[in-house]
């Protein structure tokens, strides 16, 4: 992800805004990160399928491993 010191964002702002990555900008200050600028999805739409090959799966996804009855 892209930082930027906030002094040098307030200066390009509305440049940065026209190229913003798709992972967004990490603002900061003194070095510290303060706020991260991400870009508006158009639709929720989007987001599916969006982490496919990001996540693993270990186990047994539809079992706690913990035994109960529902009778006590």
């Amino acid at each position: 992800m892209k930082m930027i010191d906030a002094a040098k964002f307030k200066v390009q702002c509305l440049e940065l805004l026209k190229k913003l990555p798709a992972e967004g900008i990490m603002i900061t200050k003194h070095g510290k990160p303060v706020a991260r600028l991400m870009p508006a999805s158009s639709n929720c739409a989007d987001l599916i399928g969006s982490m496919k090959d990001k996540i693993q799966i270990h186990g047994e996804i539809c079992h706690t491993g913990v035994e109960w009855s529902a009778e006590s």
